[in-house]
């Protein structure tokens, strides 16, 4: 019990401290920023270290491994190890190996680059281009009418193939610097603004929206669970 209470107030110290921030920069908001830098960096490294790094080593120099993944497994704790000759105290003691550690550094930064570049193409190319390829008048699509709810679903259904093919169109049209926009494709230019400036503007609003959404949950600490004024 006790040491609930004094989680809650430790909890409503830091909350405030971050908010101070609002008043400006300050000494007690650089405390709580570094407290929780800090710990999120170590429970960073030891949740990487108990639930991948060391499970991957025992897994792969398991005896039941074929002799390829043992090696392999033992070459990637090579360069693990290479890995931290980047720290500053190895700069001071062996200077001259400090290179070595852009080895690991660079097979990260390919193999990074590489995963991110086909979840890319296969998570969002590929998707929003065979979202250009469905029916925009199709037999499936009907109002219904039923209820305001059903008859709002029915519309967006209904009209969401062809929103997304006059937004593609008109985009890669405001792009298309090869020749002159003027006339219609002046036209279609301009719309492609609008499109963007909406795309821009809701996912502006859905990050504005989920940031006050955490603003909510710490005041609704401090007024609860903290000062027991909302029961």
């Amino acid at each position: 019990m006790i040491l609930d209470v004094i989680g809650i107030w430790i909890a409503a110290f830091l909350t405030l401290a971050i908010l101070s921030f609002v008043f400006g920069d300050n000494p007690i908001y650089k405390f709580a920023e570094h407290i929780f830098v800090g710990i999120s960096a170590g429970f960073g490294v030891i949740l990487a270290l108990n639930q991948a790094i060391w499970p991957s080593i025992q897994m792969g120099l398991d005896p039941s491994q074929h002799v390829f993944i043992r090696t392999m497994t033992v070459v990637a704790i090579l360069l693990g190890i290479l890995t931290l000759i980047r720290l500053e105290i190895f700069t001071y003691i062996v200077p001259s190996l400090v290179w070595l550690s852009r080895i690991p550094i660079a097979f990260v930064v390919g193999i990074g680059s590489g995963i991110s570049i086909v979840a890319s193409i296969q998570g969002f190319i590929f998707p929003q281009t065979l979202a250009t390829f469905l029916p925009v008048l199709s037999p499936e699509y009907m109002i219904d009418l039923s209820s305001p709810l059903n008859f709002l679903t029915s519309l967006l259904f209904t009209i969401g193939p062809l929103v997304i093919l006059l937004g593609v169109i008109s985009t890669l049209v405001y792009f298309y610097f090869s020749t002159e926009q003027r006339g219609v494709l002046l036209g279609i230019a301009k719309l492609g603004i609008i499109i963007m400036m909406i795309t821009f503007g809701a996912s502006f609003g859905y990050t504005i929206m989920a940031r006050f959404s955490l603003l909510i949950s710490r005041f609704y600490f401090l007024l609860s669970d903290w000062l027991n004024i909302i029961r």
